[in-house]
Protein backbone atom coordinates (compact mmCIF):
# COMPACT_ATOMS: atom_id res chain seq x y z
CA UNK A 1 0.00 0.00 0.00
CA UNK A 2 1.61 3.38 -1.14
CA UNK A 3 0.95 5.80 2.12
CA UNK A 4 -0.84 8.17 -0.02
CA UNK A 5 -3.54 5.75 -0.37
CA UNK A 6 -6.29 7.26 1.93
CA UNK A 7 -8.09 4.97 4.50
CA UNK A 8 -11.44 6.42 5.88
CA UNK A 9 -11.58 4.92 9.37
CA UNK A 10 -9.18 4.51 12.40
CA UNK A 11 -9.23 2.92 15.49
CA UNK A 12 -6.82 4.67 18.62
CA UNK A 13 -5.93 1.84 20.84
CA UNK A 14 -5.32 2.41 24.38
CA UNK A 15 -4.55 0.86 27.40
CA UNK A 16 -5.18 -2.99 27.42
CA UNK A 17 -5.81 -2.78 23.48
CA UNK A 18 -2.11 -2.07 22.13
CA UNK A 19 -2.14 -5.02 19.69
CA UNK A 20 -3.19 -5.33 16.24
CA UNK A 21 -6.65 -4.98 15.59
CA UNK A 22 -6.61 -7.09 12.38
CA UNK A 23 -5.43 -11.12 11.37
CA UNK A 24 -3.90 -9.69 8.52
CA UNK A 25 -2.21 -6.07 8.32
CA UNK A 26 0.59 -4.08 6.91
CA UNK A 27 2.05 -2.32 9.25
CA UNK A 28 3.88 1.20 8.72
CA UNK A 29 5.45 4.19 10.07
CA UNK A 30 4.85 8.02 8.45
CA UNK A 31 6.91 10.76 9.97
CA UNK A 32 4.49 14.36 10.12
CA UNK A 33 5.54 17.77 10.70
CA UNK A 34 5.09 17.30 14.41
CA UNK A 35 7.42 14.25 14.82
CA UNK A 36 6.88 10.40 14.26
CA UNK A 37 3.79 8.30 15.81
CA UNK A 38 4.12 4.85 16.63
CA UNK A 39 4.10 2.03 14.25
CA UNK A 40 0.29 1.58 12.93
CA UNK A 41 -1.56 -1.20 11.20
CA UNK A 42 -3.29 -1.34 8.07
CA UNK A 43 -6.02 -4.13 7.63
CA UNK A 44 -9.60 -4.74 6.62
CA UNK A 45 -12.90 -5.17 9.00
CA UNK A 46 -15.37 -6.97 5.98
CA UNK A 47 -14.83 -4.53 3.74
CA UNK A 48 -13.61 -1.43 5.16
CA UNK A 49 -10.32 -0.64 5.13
CA UNK A 50 -9.23 0.37 8.72
CA UNK A 51 -5.90 1.85 10.27
CA UNK A 52 -4.79 0.42 13.92
CA UNK A 53 -2.55 3.28 16.12
CA UNK A 54 -1.87 2.00 19.30
CA UNK A 55 -1.73 5.15 21.63
CA UNK A 56 0.73 4.38 24.21
CA UNK A 57 2.94 2.14 21.32
CA UNK A 58 2.51 -1.29 20.68
CA UNK A 59 4.45 -2.27 24.08
CA UNK A 60 2.87 0.24 26.06
CA UNK A 61 6.07 2.52 26.54
CA UNK A 62 4.77 5.90 26.30
CA UNK A 63 3.29 7.13 29.42
CA UNK A 64 0.17 9.51 28.54
CA UNK A 65 2.02 13.12 29.39
CA UNK A 66 4.56 11.84 26.79
CA UNK A 67 2.62 10.96 23.99
CA UNK A 68 3.04 12.80 20.95
CA UNK A 69 -0.53 13.07 20.28
CA UNK A 70 -0.10 15.70 17.33
CA UNK A 71 1.33 13.07 15.71
CA UNK A 72 -0.90 10.88 16.10
CA UNK A 73 -3.73 12.88 14.37
CA UNK A 74 -2.03 13.82 12.09
CA UNK A 75 -0.13 10.91 10.76
CA UNK A 76 -4.58 9.47 10.42
CA UNK A 77 -4.91 13.08 8.65
CA UNK A 78 -2.37 12.15 5.89
CA UNK A 79 -3.60 9.23 4.84
CA UNK A 80 -7.53 10.36 4.83
CA UNK A 81 -8.95 9.16 7.77
CA UNK A 82 -12.29 10.61 7.96
CA UNK A 83 -13.36 8.93 11.30
CA UNK A 84 -11.89 7.89 14.27
CA UNK A 85 -12.86 5.15 16.90
CA UNK A 86 -10.67 5.49 20.29
CA UNK A 87 -10.50 3.31 23.46
CA UNK A 88 -9.97 4.63 26.67
CA UNK A 89 -9.43 2.86 30.36
CA UNK A 90 -11.30 5.68 32.52
CA UNK A 91 -11.94 5.43 36.82
CA UNK A 92 -15.21 5.42 38.25
CA UNK A 93 -16.32 8.91 39.64
CA UNK A 94 -19.64 8.53 39.19
CA UNK A 95 -20.88 5.46 41.98
CA UNK A 96 -23.61 4.24 39.88
CA UNK A 97 -20.32 3.17 37.17
CA UNK A 98 -18.75 -0.16 37.70
CA UNK A 99 -15.39 -1.86 36.63
CA UNK A 100 -15.95 -3.33 33.46
CA UNK A 101 -18.76 -1.22 32.08
CA UNK A 102 -18.20 0.65 28.69
CA UNK A 103 -19.10 4.24 29.07
CA UNK A 104 -19.74 6.59 25.82
CA UNK A 105 -18.77 10.25 26.90
CA UNK A 106 -21.25 12.87 25.44
CA UNK A 107 -18.33 15.68 27.17
CA UNK A 108 -15.51 16.93 28.58
CA UNK A 109 -13.61 18.83 30.51
CA UNK A 110 -9.71 19.62 30.48
CA UNK A 111 -7.65 19.75 34.05
CA UNK A 112 -3.98 19.00 31.19
CA UNK A 113 -1.61 20.71 32.15
CA UNK A 114 1.69 20.71 29.68
CA UNK A 115 0.15 19.44 26.60
CA UNK A 116 0.21 20.93 22.93
CA UNK A 117 -3.62 21.21 22.45
CA UNK A 118 -3.65 22.69 19.01
CA UNK A 119 -2.45 22.47 15.13
CA UNK A 120 -3.13 26.59 15.11
CA UNK A 121 -0.50 28.48 16.86
CA UNK A 122 -0.13 30.84 14.05
CA UNK A 123 -2.63 32.76 11.97
CA UNK A 124 -5.14 32.66 10.99
CA UNK A 125 -6.51 32.68 14.85
CA UNK A 126 -8.93 29.72 14.09
CA UNK A 127 -11.39 29.03 17.10
CA UNK A 128 -13.64 25.48 16.33
CA UNK A 129 -16.85 25.05 17.98
CA UNK A 130 -16.90 22.00 20.82
CA UNK A 131 -20.87 22.55 21.68
CA UNK A 132 -20.95 18.73 20.86
CA UNK A 133 -17.46 17.58 21.63
CA UNK A 134 -17.97 14.43 20.26
CA UNK A 135 -19.24 13.49 16.83
CA UNK A 136 -22.84 12.40 17.20
CA UNK A 137 -22.90 9.94 14.61
CA UNK A 138 -20.54 7.83 15.96
CA UNK A 139 -21.68 8.38 19.41
CA UNK A 140 -25.20 7.01 18.14
CA UNK A 141 -23.98 4.05 16.86
CA UNK A 142 -21.68 3.16 19.55
CA UNK A 143 -24.20 2.98 21.89
CA UNK A 144 -27.27 1.27 19.53
CA UNK A 145 -24.44 -1.22 18.92
CA UNK A 146 -23.28 -2.06 22.31
CA UNK A 147 -27.11 -2.20 23.53
CA UNK A 148 -27.24 -4.60 20.53
CA UNK A 149 -24.58 -7.12 22.20
CA UNK A 150 -26.07 -6.92 25.15
CA UNK A 151 -23.16 -5.12 26.83
CA UNK A 152 -23.55 -2.92 29.92
CA UNK A 153 -23.43 0.68 28.78
CA UNK A 154 -23.42 4.54 29.86
CA UNK A 155 -24.44 6.65 26.86
CA UNK A 156 -23.96 9.80 28.55
CA UNK A 157 -21.05 10.99 30.82
CA UNK A 158 -18.53 13.88 31.59
CA UNK A 159 -15.12 12.70 31.01
CA UNK A 160 -12.06 14.69 33.29
CA UNK A 161 -8.80 14.42 31.73
CA UNK A 162 -6.15 14.88 34.02
CA UNK A 163 -2.26 14.95 33.26
CA UNK A 164 -0.96 12.39 34.90
CA UNK A 165 1.14 9.75 35.04
CA UNK A 166 -0.21 9.68 38.90
CA UNK A 167 -3.31 8.79 39.65
CA UNK A 168 -5.69 11.57 41.18
CA UNK A 169 -5.87 12.49 44.91
CA UNK A 170 -8.73 11.67 47.10
CA UNK A 171 -9.31 15.70 46.95
CA UNK A 172 -9.06 16.21 43.33
CA UNK A 173 -11.73 13.41 42.76
CA UNK A 174 -14.05 15.35 44.91
CA UNK A 175 -13.55 18.51 43.68
CA UNK A 176 -14.16 16.44 39.94
CA UNK A 177 -17.44 15.04 41.26
CA UNK A 178 -18.77 18.28 42.30
CA UNK A 179 -18.17 19.77 38.51
CA UNK A 180 -20.48 17.40 37.04
CA UNK A 181 -17.64 14.67 36.04
CA UNK A 182 -18.40 11.12 36.06
CA UNK A 183 -15.51 9.21 35.08
CA UNK A 184 -11.62 10.24 35.02
CA UNK A 185 -8.40 9.22 32.28
CA UNK A 186 -5.67 10.59 30.99
CA UNK A 187 -5.38 10.74 26.99
CA UNK A 188 -8.62 11.89 26.07
CA UNK A 189 -7.33 15.24 25.16
CA UNK A 190 -6.07 16.54 22.97
CA UNK A 191 -6.98 13.79 20.92
CA UNK A 192 -10.68 15.00 20.19
CA UNK A 193 -9.65 18.41 19.70
CA UNK A 194 -6.76 17.86 17.32
CA UNK A 195 -9.17 15.62 15.48
CA UNK A 196 -11.74 18.41 15.45
CA UNK A 197 -9.15 20.56 13.98
CA UNK A 198 -8.92 18.67 11.29
CA UNK A 199 -12.36 18.21 10.33
CA UNK A 200 -11.95 14.43 11.50
CA UNK A 201 -14.72 12.89 13.40
CA UNK A 202 -13.71 11.58 16.72
CA UNK A 203 -15.79 9.46 19.77
CA UNK A 204 -14.71 7.44 22.54
CA UNK A 205 -15.81 4.32 24.16
CA UNK A 206 -14.59 4.17 27.78
CA UNK A 207 -14.43 1.39 29.83
CA UNK A 208 -14.56 1.63 33.96
CA UNK A 209 -11.29 -0.02 35.18
CA UNK A 210 -11.63 1.36 38.74
CA UNK A 211 -13.60 3.32 41.04
CA UNK A 212 -11.92 6.48 41.18
CA UNK A 213 -9.36 7.67 43.97
CA UNK A 214 -10.96 8.06 47.94
CA UNK A 215 -14.08 5.50 46.58
CA UNK A 216 -11.75 2.39 46.88
CA UNK A 217 -8.66 1.84 49.09
CA UNK A 218 -6.03 1.99 47.14
CA UNK A 219 -5.28 2.08 42.89
CA UNK A 220 -3.15 0.11 40.94
CA UNK A 221 -1.78 -0.81 36.92
CA UNK A 222 -1.89 -4.29 38.12
CA UNK A 223 -5.97 -3.62 38.49
CA UNK A 224 -6.64 -1.82 35.49
CA UNK A 225 -4.67 -4.35 33.36
CA UNK A 226 -6.85 -7.20 34.87
CA UNK A 227 -10.07 -5.10 34.29
CA UNK A 228 -8.28 -4.77 31.08
CA UNK A 229 -8.30 -8.31 29.67
CA UNK A 230 -11.71 -9.08 30.45
CA UNK A 231 -13.71 -6.01 28.56
CA UNK A 232 -11.36 -5.76 25.68
CA UNK A 233 -12.84 -9.06 24.12
CA UNK A 234 -16.20 -7.28 24.27
CA UNK A 235 -15.10 -3.84 22.55
CA UNK A 236 -13.21 -5.10 20.03
CA UNK A 237 -16.95 -6.88 19.25
CA UNK A 238 -18.11 -3.10 19.42
CA UNK A 239 -15.35 -1.66 17.45
CA UNK A 240 -16.07 -4.22 14.47
CA UNK A 241 -19.53 -3.85 14.20
CA UNK A 242 -19.54 -0.38 14.68
CA UNK A 243 -17.32 -0.17 11.53
CA UNK A 244 -19.68 -2.41 9.92
CA UNK A 245 -22.14 0.38 10.44
CA UNK A 246 -20.97 3.34 9.52
CA UNK A 247 -22.53 4.82 6.24
CA UNK A 248 -20.37 6.12 4.43
CA UNK A 249 -21.18 9.56 3.91
CA UNK A 250 -21.02 11.39 7.07
CA UNK A 251 -23.99 13.42 8.54
CA UNK A 252 -22.71 15.39 11.37
CA UNK A 253 -21.27 18.87 11.97
CA UNK A 254 -17.76 17.74 12.32
CA UNK A 255 -16.81 17.31 8.55
CA UNK A 256 -17.12 21.32 8.54
CA UNK A 257 -15.93 22.51 11.82
CA UNK A 258 -13.55 24.93 9.81
CA UNK A 259 -16.31 26.80 8.49
CA UNK A 260 -16.96 30.21 10.42
CA UNK A 261 -13.43 29.34 12.65
CA UNK A 262 -11.43 31.37 11.10
CA UNK A 263 -10.63 35.41 11.54
CA UNK A 264 -9.11 36.97 8.19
Amino acid sequence: MENSEKVRIAVIGGTGFEKVLFKEFEQLRLGTPYGVAPPISIGRIGREKVVFLPRHGPEHSLPPHTINYKANIYTLYQLGVERILATNAVGAINLNFKPGDLVVPHDFIDFTKLRSTTFYDEEPVTHVDFSQPYCPEIRKLLVENAEKLGLKVWDRAVLVCTEGPRYETPAEIEMFRRLGCDVVGMTGVPEAVLARELEICYAPICYVSNMAAGIQERLTALEVSKVSKQVIPKIKQLLIKTVETLPHKRNCPCAHALEHARFR
